[in-house]
């Protein structure tokens, strides 16, 4: 489990779960505050980037997840603040 002390605010990462969106082109992840869930995702490009050889796939874009799960929900961590949105989109330019 990844945790990250932002400021006042602990946002983790229990929850092992992810799934391909094809809608956003981005697989969704979930981080939790306390009681609050935020939703995360990182768009194909940004995967990309972290396994330049992944296959342009549903499974291809799981994989470069799991593999660099730490790396992104860190860069999640950076990029969350409480409250303030629905969802939080990690980009290539956060790697």
């Amino acid at each position: 489990m990844y945790r990250q002390l932002i400021g006042s605010t602990m946002i983790e990462f229990p929850n092992h779960s992810r799934s391909y969106d094809r809608t956003r082109r981005a697989v969704r992840f979930w981080g939790h505050d306390s009681a609050i869930e935020a939703s995360f995702f990182i768009n194909e490009g940004a995967l990309k980037r972290l396994k330049p050889d992944a296959s342009y796939d549903e499974p291809g874009f799981l994989n470069a997840f799991d593999c660099n799960r730490d790396l992104i929900c860190a860069a999640a961590a950076k990029i969350y603040s409480r409250g303030s949105r629905g969802s939080y989109d990690l980009v290539a330019a956060n790697f």
